[in-house]
């Protein structure tokens, strides 16, 4: 199940808010500029389904959002728990960073946890399938897909080659939840 906890920045011991109802989540995220939606396939997806046949299932919707914010670029990414460098690919964003694109991702399936930066507070936003969150470009934020990963994304991309994270060097991303191994629900 999708879930959004706000924290104070001094209290990652105790959640202001916990939400999980996907209007309620995308109304508090839209507050702060983030964009969360869920899409639908036009089509099933077959387990083991390539990059082309993905995207070809939610083409309608990123044609649109292509359309709205001027993505140049889409991708199909897939971790999964047995993936011999995971440990490595979870580190390289569990730190807090920003980037000088916006970050979108579409959880076509599997888990990944975006904890934003903003204005005092912290947003942990745990994406499940039929999930999309934009995070604006300039957003202190870090990622994390826990010790077992497994998630399929669709990436959307201004300029691909851009798509560099900046690190703040704030110790933040240290104090707050991470991810625990994905269960479907």
């Amino acid at each position: 199940m999708s879930r959004l906890r706000i924290f104070d920045e001094t209290r990652p011991q105790s959640p202001l808010a916990v939400i999980d109802e996907h209007a309620t989540i995308a109304a508090e995220l839209g507050k702060v500029g983030v964009r969360f939606e869920q899409w639908d396939a036009s089509q099933p997806i077959a387990p083991g389904a390539s990059q082309d046949e993905v995207i070809a299932a939610y083409r309608g919707d990123i044609d649109r959002l292509m359309g709205e914010k001027g993505y140049q670029a889409v991708d199909v990414i897939s971790l999964a728990p047995d993936h011999p460098d995971r440990a490595v690919l979870r580190q390289k964003f569990l730190s807090e960073h920003t980037h000088s694109e916006d970050e979108v991702r579409f959880f076509v399936a599997g888990a990944g946890q975006f904890t934003l930066h903003i204005g005092g507070k912290v947003y942990d936003v745990l994406c499940e399938q039929g999930d999309l969150i934009g995070v604006p470009d300039g957003t202190r934020h870090w990622f994390d897909m826990s010790e077992s990963p497994y998630f399929v994304a669709i990436r959307l991309f201004t300029n691909k080659e851009g798509w560099v994270a900046n690190f703040t060097g704030d110790d933040i991303s240290q104090q707050f939840p991470r991810m625990q191994p994905h269960q479907p629900g």
